[in-house]
């Protein structure tokens, strides 16, 4: 009877960890995409808090509609067009959402001075400054050049490994340091909480099976070492600017950490292929 009761045990644990994976999966879905996901499940309010465990797996996603539309649109178009109606397709996707992080960062951190509050109170603001405004403007010059530089089945492979593989490093801040805001400050609502060491493994898998599938079939082509360490190396800088100024990261954060990061690795690649 106790033997019985043990398995019941085990099987309700199995069953409640697999209902709580599925309910992040979909709520990442929803979060980071546009989307109705939402029309086809809704998954309960805390299962937002751990959307990060399956950034990489929505970078899948959006990582081969645009890898998709910069290719195919160039068997139509000028390769120039093809490269802006890609860039275009991710930011309806995902409704500029991590591009909006990357001008609120920049408004909040040139804008804010020293002042921790002023910071926050900047990024969390709905208008965007000047520094913002620069920012948008360098980065996107930024992709679009690094992926003219290359081929366009290459540009298109590198966004299918590059996209997931950012967004498992840039993930890494929320364990690195608290969540900057209150519950209640936040802008959505939610913090987003640390992940255990089966999400941790999750994530690097989502993130390092698309890059390591790129290398090998680049081979020779790039240096692998360098594309692993370099992302790796503007996050870890980005982290410490972060915590010295804030001691706690946000939403904005995350999202200009990946792109900042994303930009980095087709940097390295541009380098070896251009």
């Amino acid at each position: 009877m106790e033997k019985s009761l043990n398995t019941s045990k085990f099987s309700e644990q199995g069953s409640s960890n697999r209902s709580l994976w599925y309910d992040r999966l979909w709520a990442a879905l929803i979060f980071f995409t546009r989307l109705p996901f939402w029309r086809i499940y809704q998954p309960p309010k805390d299962a937002y808090q751990g959307v990060v465990e399956f950034w990489p797996l929505a970078g899948w996603l959006t990582a081969g509609v645009m890898a998709g539309v910069l290719y195919g649109a160039s068997m139509v178009f000028n390769y120039e067009i093809a490269i802006v109606l890609a860039i275009v397709s991710r930011l309806l996707l995902t409704g500029a959402l991590h591009e909006d992080g990357l001008a609120d960062f920049f408004d909040g951190f040139g804008g804010g001075g020293q002042n921790r509050q002023r910071i926050l109170d900047i990024m969390k603001d709905s208008h965007i400054g000047t520094y913002g405004v620069l920012a948008l403007i360098v980065y996107f010059a930024l992709l679009f050049f690094v992926l003219h530089s290359l081929a366009p089945a290459d540009a298109a492979l590198a966004i299918l490994a590059i996209d997931p593989y950012a967004k498992m490093v840039s993930a890494q801040v929320v364990q690195m340091m608290p969540y900057a805001r209150t519950e209640e400050t936040a802008k959505n609502k939610t913090v987003y909480r640390k992940f255990s060491v089966a999400a941790g493994i999750s994530l690097a898998i989502q993130g390092l099976l698309p890059i390591g599938l790129y290398l090998w079939w680049m081979q020779m082509r790039i240096e692998w070492s360098m594309l692993i360490f370099f992302p790796c190396l503007t996050m870890y800088f980005l982290y410490l600017y972060i915590w010295r100024r804030l001691r706690g990261y946000t939403g904005d954060c995350c999202g200009a950490l990946f792109l900042m990061t994303e930009l980095t690795a087709y940097l390295v690649i541009s380098y070896y292929l251009a």
